[in-house]
């Protein structure tokens, strides 16, 4: 598959940019990515706050010594940013300048700086291939994690672009699933592909897949169970459903996209790690990182597992699923 730059079209504002924009237009975009901003900021209020409470708590003295140091570790590891980042953190604000002394600031600084680190290399938005009629996005997570809504947004910000979309009810097995993107087709304008309970997943897929492909559209986004607790059945499942897919079109699904639950915290490392081995998950979009302290999980996830993170959810509005900047998460929640 291509990746020249005639081909592929990011879903996000900041990657649909114009090489040609105006100034008008250029504002615009910087006025939304300040918008962004401020919606990302709002949104890890609890995450901020708790390690902006914690280092004020530890660097209350300019004394940098081994307790001070090992005070903060545990800190960050309690944000869940994860041991490696945690260690390498340390690291940095036991050597050179920091040596004699260290203030709120300085560690703050460097917690953003080396969060950012982390997090540029996998800092990549959600891109549709054009020579794709339609791109296959197959959406995997465990029930709960916002995978529904997550496709209702991907396909409102889609179809705002101007892109032919169908959605297909792929969680058979949830009655409210299904409505659920019944209601988002109809919000949207993106065709909906459903069944009744209980069909089955893959040959909805497959009649979706056909459908898509005869009328040219652009972008098919497959809904999935997400039962964990049985891991073969899903394992088994998820496997037919990209058989099937491949039988329309060797190259689909074109993107696999695990959505992770930011509430769930450490549990979100199993997730990756179960959903990369039945699915070949390529990227992630992590919800409900409003919702909870422990959105430093997120570092950990990139330290670990080096998968792109296309988007993240901020909030319960339709417009809260924002492409993922690594510079604005790590400012938001360590500076704010």
């Amino acid at each position: 598959m291509s990746d020249s730059p005639e081909k592929r079209t990011g879903l996000g504002v900041a990657a649909n940019q114009s090489r040609s924009a105006t100034p008008e237009q250029n504002m615009a975009a910087a006025t939304n990515r300040q918008g962004w901003f401020q919606r990302l900021k709002s949104g890890l209020t609890k995450t901020s706050a708790q390690l902006a409470g914690g280092i004020a708590g530890v660097f209350t003295k300019r004394r940098l010594d081994a307790e001070t140091l090992e005070e903060f570790e545990d800190l960050l590891i309690r944000a869940d940013l994860g041991v490696a980042t945690a260690a390498r953190i340390v690291q940095t604000l036991s050597g050179g300048r920091y040596a004699k002394g260290i203030t709120e600031a300085d560690a703050r600084a460097v917690l953003a700086q080396e969060v950012e680190r982390v997090l540029v290399p996998v800092a990549k938005p959600l891109q549709i291939d054009a020579g794709n009629r339609p791109h296959v996005v197959l959406v995997v997570g465990v029930n709960g994690s916002g995978k529904t809504t997550t496709i209702g947004k991907l396909a409102k910000q889609a179809v705002g672009e101007g892109r032919r979309v169908m959605l297909a009810a792929g969680d058979t097995f949830r009655a409210a699933a299904i409505e659920q993107l019944e209601v988002w087709g109809k919000r949207t304008g993106a065709q909906v592909v459903a069944r009744e309970v209980g069909a089955d997943a893959a040959g909805l897929a497959f009649d979706a897949l056909t459908a898509a492909r005869d009328a040219g559209l652009d972008l098919l986004l497959v809904d999935t169970a997400g039962r964990l607790q049985n891991k073969q059945t899903l394992m088994d499942e998820l496997e037919k459903i990209i058989r099937v897919l491949r039988k329309i079109d060797p190259t689909a699904p074109h993107d696999v996209l695990l959505v992770l639950d930011a509430t769930t915290g450490q549990n979100a490392l199993s997730q990756v790690e179960v959903f990369r081995a039945i699915a070949g998950v390529t990227g992630l979009v992590m919800t409900k990182l409003d919702g909870t302290a422990r959105g430093g999980i997120l570092v950990a996830i990139a330290a670990k597992f080096g998968l792109p993170v296309h988007a993240i959810g901020v909030g319960e509005g339709v417009d809260d699923l924002i492409d993922f900047d690594a510079g604005q998460f790590a400012r938001a929640i360590a500076l704010s």
